[in-house]
C-alpha cells in the first residue's frame, strides 16, 4: 500500500491542531510517509507543542502566506506517492487513511487523481461537502439568494445525501487526497487564491487532464467545520468572493466574468441583507459591510485579467 504524506496548514487553530495530530498518531502511522504542518504565522501558540516532536516536520513562516500556497511548501518537503491536505479541524477515524488509499489501488483506478471520504460533524451528522463545477448561472444564483431558495441551483451538492461512492466535480480540500504525480504536472495550488475555491480550482485542473475525483463512503473522518474563520467573519466574506472573482476571471470568457464581478458587487450585498433581515441576524451586517468595503478596495487595485486563463462552458 502505498505512503501518504500528509500536510496540515495551521493558522491560530488551538487545541484542533493537537487533536488532529493526535489522530494521525493513532490510527496513521503505518500509513504515513511524512506529516507537514506549516504554521502560517499563528499567534495563539498552537503548534508549540511540535517544536521538538520527531514524527513532525513543523515549518513556521512567521506570516501568513494563504492556505494554497503553504500546502504547496508542505508539499514540497515530501516525496510519498500520495499527498493528504489535511484540516486542523479535521480528526482522522480508524479507518480514514486505509480506505480511502485503496481507492488507488483497485483495477482500472489509473484515472482516479483525488479522493475524499465522508466527513462527520460535531452533531454527529453526515456533512454534504461535495460539489460540481461552477458555472455562470450557478454563480448568479448565489449573487441572487435564488441557490439558497433553489437548491438545484447551488454548486454545493447539498440536495445529495452524500450516502454512497460515486464519481463526483470536487471533494472538499478538509480531507484532499491526491496523486502526487498529479499535484506535480498541475504545478499545485494556483496561489492567488489566498484562501477557499484554490481546491476546486485543482480539482478543476485535474479533470481538464482526464482525472475523476471521487468520493468514496467506505471511510470517514470528523470534521468540525468553520474552523479559525468563525474568528474572522468580514475577512473570511472578503476572502470568498475574491476567490469567486479570481475562479471566474480565469476560467470563464471575459464577458461573463465581468458580469459575475458586476453581481458580485452589486446585487450580491442587497441579497445577502435582505436574507440577514429575514432571519433577524443584524448584527452580521457590519461584518457584511467590512468585507464588502475590503473587496471594493481590492477590486480597483487588482488586475483581475492577470487572473484569467483558458475558459471553460460557462452557461
Amino acid at each position: 500500500m502505498p505512503l501518504v504524506d500528509i500536510i496540515i496548514v495551521n493558522w491560530n487553530s488551538g487545541d484542533q491542531l493537537r487533536q488532529c495530530i493526535d489522530s494521525i498518531r493513532l490510527y496513521g502511522s503505518s500509513h504515513l510517509g511524512k506529516c507537514i504542518v506549516i504554521d502560517n504565522g499563528s499567534e495563539d501558540g498552537s503548534a508549540n507543542f511540535l517544536k521538538n516532536a520527531r514524527d513532525v516536520d513543523l515549518v513556521l513562516t512567521g506570516e501568513n502566506l494563504g492556505f494554497g500556497r503553504a500546502c504547496n511548501l508542505g508539499a514540497d518537503r515530501g516525496n510519498s506517492e500520495l499527498v493528504l491536505f489535511l484540516n486542523p479541524d479535521a480528526i482522522l477515524l480508524p479507518n480514514s487513511l486505509a480506505g480511502a488509499i485503496n481507492v488507488f489501488q483497485k483495477s482500472g483506478a489509473e484515472n482516479i487523481g483525488i479522493v475524499g471520504v465522508q466527513l462527520i460533524g460535531e452533531d454527529g451528522e453526515l456533512q454534504r461537502t461535495c460539489a460540481r463545477f461552477p458555472t455562470v448561472t450557478l454563480m448568479l444564483a448565489k449573487c441572487t439568494g435564488l441557490a439558497t431558495l433553489i437548491g438545484g441551483l447551488n454548486f454545493h451538492m447539498q440536495s445529495w445525501a452524500h450516502d454512497r461512492t460515486r464519481q463526483v466535480d470536487h471533494v472538499i480540500g478538509a480531507f484532499y487526497l491526491i496523486r502526487r504525480t498529479l499535484f506535480e504536472v498541475l504545478d499545485g495550488f494556483d496561489d492567488r487564491f489566498f484562501v477557499y475555491l484554490e481546491d476546486l480550482d485543482l480539482s478543476y485542473r485535474a479533470s481538464s487532464l482526464g482525472y475523476q475525483s471521487v468520493f468514496i463512503a467506505e471511510a470517514q473522518a470528523f470534521h468540525k467545520g468553520g474552523g479559525v474563520s468563525e474568528q474572522v467573519k468580514a475577512h473570511r466574506l472578503f476572502y470568498s468572493l475574491r476567490s469567486r472573482i479570481l475562479y471566474a476571471f480565469k476560467h470563464f470568457s471575459m464577458f461573463s466574468a465581468i458580469i459575475v464581478l458586476l453581481a458580485t458587487l452589486l446585487i450580491e450585498p442587497i441579497s445577502r441583507v435582505i436574507f440577514l433581515l429575514l432571519r433577524g441576524r443584524l448584527s452580521e451586517i457590519a461584518d457584511l459591510g467590512r468585507g464588502y468595503r475590503m473587496l471594493w478596495g481590492w477590486v480597483f487595485v487588482h488586475d483581475l485579467q492577470g487572473g484569467s486563463g483558458d475558459s471553460h462552458e460557462d452557461s
